[in-house]
C-alpha cells in the first residue's frame, strides 16, 4: 500500500509541474510537441524493456485481439488528452485544466456507477451535485461549457478506469499505448520535416533536447501512475490527484498571471466544495466500516 501510496503521490506531483516544462515549448506548435511526446515515449519505454530484457509479454499479447484493442482505447484516450493539455497550457488556459483535473475525481465516482454497478452515497451524491452546479455556473459565466475542463476530466477518468483493470502491467501497458501512437506521430513529424515547417534540430538546442526529454517527462508519471494505480483503491487515487490540479492551478495564477476574478472563484469554489464534501464522506465511510469489523461478533 506504502509503495502505491508513493508512485502514485510522485506522478501527480511531477503532472503539477508539468505547465513550466510546456511553457518552455510555448513558440513550438501543439501537435507538433504532442508528436514528439508520442514517439520518444516509445523510444524510452523500449530502453527500459531492452534493460530490463523483459520482451517474454510481446507475443502473448499480439494474439489478443481484445487487448490489443483495449490499449487502442487507452492510446486514443491519452493522445485527445496530452494533446489538448499541451494546447490549453500555451493558449493561457492553465486554470481550466486545472479545473478539468479537480474534476477528475468525481468523474471515476460517476463511471464507477454507469460501468461498475455502483450505488452512490448520500454524501456522494452531494458532492457530484455540487460539483455539477460549478460547472453549470461557470459555463453560464463563460457563455459556455468549459469544455477543456470536461474533456481532460472524462478522457482521464476513463484512461485511469481502463488502466486499473487492464491485462497488462505498467511498463507493458504504456509500451503498448505508445507503439499504437507512433507512427502516426513520426508520419506528422516526418512531413513537418519536407515540408521546412519542423522545429526539431531546426531552432535552439534547447528546444530540440526538451522535445527528445518529452518521452522521460511523459513516461515517468505515467508508469508511476499505472503502478500505484494497480496497488491502491480508487478513492485513495482521487485523494492524491488534487495533488496535480493544486499545483497547476498555483502556477498559472501565481507564476503566469492568469486572471482570477470573483466570477470563477465562485465557480471553483463550489468544485473545492464538492471534493471536500467527497473526501469527508469517503473518510467518514471508511472509519464507520473499521468500526463495524472490530466489533465482536
Amino acid at each position: 500500500m506504502n509503495r502505491g501510496i508513493i508512485s502514485a503521490a510522485l506522478a501527480y506531483f511531477f503532472w503539477g509541474l508539468f505547465p513550466i516544462y510546456w511553457k518552455l515549448l510555448q513558440h513550438v506548435p501543439a501537435v507538433e510537441i504532442l508528436s514528439h511526446r508520442m514517439s520518444w515515449s516509445l523510444i524510452f519505454v523500449l530502453l527500459l524493456l531492452a534493460y530490463q530484457n523483459h520482451w517474454n509479454w510481446v507475443k502473448p499479447t499480439a494474439k489478443q485481439p481484445r487487448v490489443l484493442l483495449t490499449y487502442l482505447l487507452s492510446a486514443s484516450l491519452l493522445a485527445l488528452n496530452w494533446g489538448l493539455y499541451i494546447w490549453g497550457v500555451n493558449a493561457g488556459f492553465i486554470l481550466e485544466t486545472s479545473l478539468g483535473y479537480f474534476i477528475n475525481p468525481l468523474v471515476s465516482v460517476v463511471l464507477g456507477v454507469f460501468f461498475l454497478g455502483e450505488t452512490l452515497r448520500r454524501g456522494q451524491w452531494v458532492a457530484v451535485a455540487t460539483a455539477t452546479t460549478g460547472v453549470i455556473y461557470l459555463t453560464i459565466q463563460y457563455g459556455q461549457l468549459p469544455w477543456i475542463a470536461l474533456t481532460l476530466a472524462f478522457s482521464f477518468g476513463i484512461y485511469g478506469y481502463i488502466r486499473k483493470t487492464a491485462a497488462l502491467s505498467s511498463l507493458e501497458g504504456l509500451t503498448l499505448e505508445t507503439a499504437w501512437l507512433f507512427l502516426p506521430a513520426v508520419g506528422y513529424l516526418i512531413y513537418l520535416e519536407l515540408n521546412g515547417q519542423a522545429a526539431f534540430g531546426h531552432v535552439d538546442t534547447t528546444t530540440t533536447l526538451l522535445l527528445a526529454l518529452a518521452g522521460a517527462v511523459t513516461a515517468i508519471p505515467l508508469l508511476l501512475f499505472a503502478q500505484g494505480a494497480r496497488l491502491i483503491p480508487l478513492s485513495m487515487i482521487g485523494i492524491l490527484q488534487y495533488m496535480a490540479p493544486t499545483i497547476q492551478f498555483l502556477l498559472g495564477v501565481f507564476v503566469y498571471g492568469e486572471k482570477f476574478g470573483p466570477d470563477r472563484l465562485v465557480g471553483f469554489s463550489l468544485v473545492w466544495a464538492a471534493l471536500a464534501i467527497y473526501t469527508a464522506e469517503g473518510w467518514q465511510h471508511r472509519q464507520h466500516n473499521k468500526s463495524n469489523k472490530a466489533k465482536p461478533a
